[in-house]
């Protein structure tokens, strides 16, 4: 019988006691892995719920202050933002309807360029509006205006700057027209560039 077992390893019982050592200590390495998951996926589950109410709470405010803004800036009509699935909003489409003055209501994206650029001005203010900052950079935000809606943007912004100052980089005249003090540049003599400032209101 002991020649049927043929070759005995005299050192199985240290082999089996290292070997059981070395399973126990990565069953507790797999053990803690798997809880730190489950505890992960449980923290990812209420920071995403904490972020999606957060935000929708966040949208309704800033859709209500662009359908506000939205018709000051126009000189009438109406618009709205809608979140396509709000239980998944942080995911989810945001469709913007538009209706400028003596107009049918339209998403953005049907809107003529001028229309499109007022719209999306609209909607900066109504964001400044939830937080506003007391300084605020547009760099020729105004270039698709025409004219008319030129004169609207430039008239709302000037009654804006009560709460925000306004550093406007333009060529349009209307936003010049706006604004308390110029500051440009010239080139009097070829290849001399020097700075031209005017204050309106000290002129005034």
């Amino acid at each position: 019988e002991l020649r049927q077992m043929e070759y005995v390893n005299p050192g199985a019982i240290e082999e089996y006691q290292r070997v059981a050592e070395r399973h126990e200590f990565l069953t507790g390495q797999r053990d803690d892995l798997q809880k730190a998951r489950i505890d992960l996926e449980k923290m990812i589950e209420e920071l995403t719920e904490q972020m999606q109410n957060q935000f929708v709470q966040s949208f309704r405010q800033i859709n209500e202050n662009f359908e506000r803004i939205f018709p000051l800036l126009f000189g009438g009509g109406q618009a709205k933002m809608i979140l396509q699935d709000e239980q998944n909003a942080l995911t989810c489409d945001i469709d913007i309807m538009a209706q400028p003055p003596g107009k049918k209501p339209r998403y953005i994206t049907l809107l003529s360029g001028g229309e499109r650029a007022l719209t999306a001005i609209a909607l900066l203010f109504a964001m400044l509006e939830m937080r506003a900052t007391p300084f605020c950079i547009l760099d020729e935000i105004e270039a698709a205006l025409d004219e008319e809606n030129l004169v609207l943007f430039a008239n709302f912004m000037k009654t804006y700057s009560s709460k925000t100052q306004f550093l406007v980089i333009t060529h349009r005249r209307p936003s010049m027209e706006a604004a308390t003090a110029l500051y440009g540049i010239a080139m009097e003599e070829k290849g001399v560039s020097k700075v031209v400032s005017v204050k309106f209101e000290e002129a005034g």
